[in-house]
Parts: C-alpha cells; sequence; structure tokens
C-alpha cells in the first residue's frame, strides 16, 4: 500500500478506525464492480475487520445475494436510495458485520437518462441498528473516473461515520438518514 495514494491512505484509516473500535464491515457493491473491497484487501490484515463482500452488479444478484426486494427494483429502479439502503441492509445482516457499504449506480458511457444521467451514484452506510447514511452523488468523468470518485466518496463517508466528524465530499446531491431497522 501506498500511503501517498489517496484510496491507500483512506483504507488504512479505514482499518485502524475499525480495529480501534472492534467494529467489523461488509460491502456490497454494484458499479464499483468490487473496487473497494479489492481496495480494502490490498491492506494486510484487514481481515481482523472487512469480513467481506457481495459483486451485485445484476438486479437478480441484488436479489439473490443480499435480499433487495423485486417491488423495490421495479418501483425505484437499481440506482436509488431504496436500493442502496436495501443493499447495504442485507450485506450488514448476511455477514453479521457491525457496518455495511453499499455503492450502486451508473458508471457510463451507457444507461443514464434525464433524471438518473451517467454519473449518478448512491453510496450507503448501515451502521446498526441505529443509522444510515445515503447520499446521492452525481460525478463527472467517464466510466473510470466515476468508479474511482465512487470508492473515494464511499471511503470518506465510512470514515465520517465511523468518526461522527463531517468530511467535505465533492458532488453531493442529496443526504437520506433515519434510523435503522435492525
Amino acid at each position: 500500500m501506498n500511503a501517498d495514494d489517496p484510496i491507500s491512505a483512506l483504507v488504512i484509516e479505514v482499518g485502524d478506525l475499525l480495529r480501534e473500535k472492534h467494529w467489523t464491515l461488509s460491502t456490497v457493491e454494484s458499479c464499483t464492480g468490487g473496487l473497494v473491497g479489492a481496495a480494502l484487501t490490498a491492506l494486510p490484515g484487514i481481515s481482523e475487520v472487512y469480513l467481506g463482500g457481495y459483486i451485485t452488479y445484476s438486479n437478480m444478484a441484488k436479489q439473490m445475494a443480499v435480499g433487495v426486494s423485486p417491488q423495490t427494483l421495479a418501483k425505484h429502479g437499481a440506482v436509488s436510495s431504496q436500493v442502496a439502503i436495501e443493499m447495504a441492509k442485507g450485506g450488514r445482516r448476511k455477514l453479521l458485520t457491525t457496518h455495511a457499504l453499499s455503492i450502486t449506480g451508473i458508471a457510463g458511457p451507457d444507461g443514464g437518462s434525464d433524471t438518473k444521467p451517467v454519473g449518478t451514484v448512491w453510496i450507503c452506510v448501515h451502521r446498526g441498528p441505529q443509522e444510515i447514511d445515503c447520499r446521492r452523488f452525481i460525478f463527472p468523468g467517464d466510466r473510470s473516473s466515476v468508479r474511482t470518485c465512487a470508492v473515494v466518496a464511499a471511503l470518506t463517508m465510512l470514515i465520517e461515520n465511523i468518526t461522527q466528524q463531517s468530511q467535505p465530499l465533492d458532488h453531493q446531491h442529496e443526504h437520506i438518514s433515519e434510523p435503522a431497522q435492525a
């Protein structure tokens, strides 16, 4: 790991904070295709706190792996706060972690619409059973840039949740915070 690399620095901080609190993490990723999990597992010893993750790229995978409701997908679409929340709840429930991080979005170059343009990404941190923090971002750039921005924003949100300190996040457009049900 290179501490000068922004993602590596965030991963090191996440690992240190989770170890310090004796908390655990699971991930459920769609548009990032496992990039958060890959970044985390590049850190030696992270298995103490990172228990694993799911890559749920298709709607069927979201349903089968972590229990996203077909009705939620039909009503709101895969790129929505509702699906991001169900993904995080499912990841936390399946792997019995204190925290779950989910990401769903449209990385492009195709797939966008007027209401959900390319670059739209929902990121959710579920710290259960007390808290859900779900945010919508619209990241600029090509597919690679959108995915990288999503990883940085997700790790930053996780750090913010653990430390209870707000950090600036670029391109924030919408924020949902609600008490979570177990």
